[in-house]
């Protein structure tokens, strides 16, 4: 597929080329002079997102979710998500108009109940271990292995299917047999090399974008592989780091632990309480330390590949997406949250989420050089919740 012409850009996205039509990048007769007397240049239009929620109004509506969920033993999670989901949709815009999800909670729950009952299954024959578990337990997990990529596709229909923009459904058609391929053999790759896990993370972003559908136009990966063996070796390498540093740190209280000839003592009960309360608080901060070091890297990695993977997806040759976000800032927004919902048992899961999203939506951009109108549609069928109620109970995660 060829690149529109006007996409040569010579300056950042949301200064020259700022929505209203103002033409981005310099005009095509002066790039390449050949070029004077065919058709003028489109112009290409900036729309940025923008998230209208609040703390206040999500938090009315997670307080309720969690207890209804509670009361009816978990059988209210369906229809939590989907008003979780419309609340998020509801109030992300672009160009003046919405999203929308649109799935039927009753489909979820049907697609939780026998997803549930697998998993039930699975955790009975673990734990009562009656005859012929072994059996059970293998049956079961051979299910999910050979149909884990078939699930993977089905959430994406699902989620695809339940988008809404300007009255127009997203669709996702990716195929069966590139789905197996990208959640099948490269995952079975990446257990058995390590280094080939960027090469799956590739893969399946790619298709991922590429099996999308905005009416009838389809989504296009611009992206190449090198980048995401940077995220990872990125991560791989702060992880390292972080565990030299603890050792560095760990030899060090050992050397000021003899010079104070501690170690001469008779044996562990001589020590201390003081003594030993010490050392259990080292141990403690030391392995807190780690943790935050571990998730800080996989959150740098997550949030640089999908800055990329933004800065890549084409849609119908006539549409891409910008991220301008920084990585690190999301990680710090993660971490951050994520303490603050530890420390008030969940109470700010709410404000936690509106924090992310009030981040990201201004700095991401869809950039255009046709109306959003002209999108036609194209006739889809409803999908199945199952994959879509795999991915939430089995915690599958579709990293995008």
């Amino acid at each position: 597929m060829t690149d529109p012409p006007d996409f040569i850009p010579i300056s950042e996205p949301g200064t020259a080329g700022a929505s209203g039509g103002v033409p981005y990048g310099r005009p095509v007769n002066e790039v390449n002079p050949g070029l004077v007397g065919l058709a003028p240049m489109p112009q290409v239009r900036t729309f940025p997102l923008s998230f209208t929620g609040t703390s206040a109004e999500f938090f009315r509506i997670w307080i309720v979710n969690v207890a209804l969920s509670v009361v009816t033993l978990g059988l209210y999670t369906p229809w939590a998500r989907v008003r979780t989901r419309q609340y998020f949709y509801g109030n992300t815009w672009v160009d003046g108009h919405n999203f929308e999800y649109t799935a039927n909670p009753w489909a979820l729950l049907r697609g939780y109940l026998l997803v549930a009952a697998l998993f039930g299954t699975y955790n009975a024959a673990m734990q009562f271990q009656f005859q012929g578990w072994e059996w059970v337990v293998g049956i079961v997990v051979g299910l999910f292995v050979l149909l884990y990529p078939w699930l993977v596709r089905q959430s994406l229909r699902f989620l695809a299917r339940s988008t809404v923009h300007r009255g127009l459904h997203f669709s996702f058609q990716g195929s069966l047999g590139q789905a197996y391929v990208t959640y099948g053999l490269a995952n079975v790759a990446a257990g058995f090399v390590g280094l080939a896990l960027p090469w799956a993370w590739f893969m399946q972003r790619r298709y991922q974008v590429e099996g999308v559908h905005y009416g009838q136009a389809s989504g296009r990966f611009r992206g190449d592989v090198g980048p995401f063996f940077i995220f990872g070796l990125t991560g791989l390498g702060l992880t390292l780091g972080g565990v030299i540093l603890l050792l560095g740190l760990g030899l060090l209280g050992f050397g000021l632990f003899s010079a104070l000839d501690l170690g001469s003592l008779a044996d562990w009960e001589d020590l201390s309480a003081a003594s030993m309360t010490g050392i259990v608080a080292a141990l403690a901060t030391a392995y807190l330390v780690f943790l935050l070091v571990y998730l800080g890297a996989w959150q740098y990695v997550r949030a640089a590949t999908m800055k990329y993977v933004l800065n890549n997806v084409e849609l119908g040759g006539v549409v891409r997406l910008g991220a301008t976000f920084s990585p690190w800032r999301l990680v710090w927004i993660t971490l951050s949250n994520t303490a603050a919902q530890l420390l008030t048992l969940g109470l700010l899961t709410p404000w936690a989420a509106v924090r992310r999203m009030n981040y990201l939506a201004p700095h991401i951009q869809v950039r255009a050089i046709a109306d959003l109108d002209d999108f036609t549609a194209e006739m889809g069928q409803q999908e199945s919740a199952l994959g879509e109620a795999a991915t939430e109970l089995l915690d599958i995660n579709l990293g995008f």
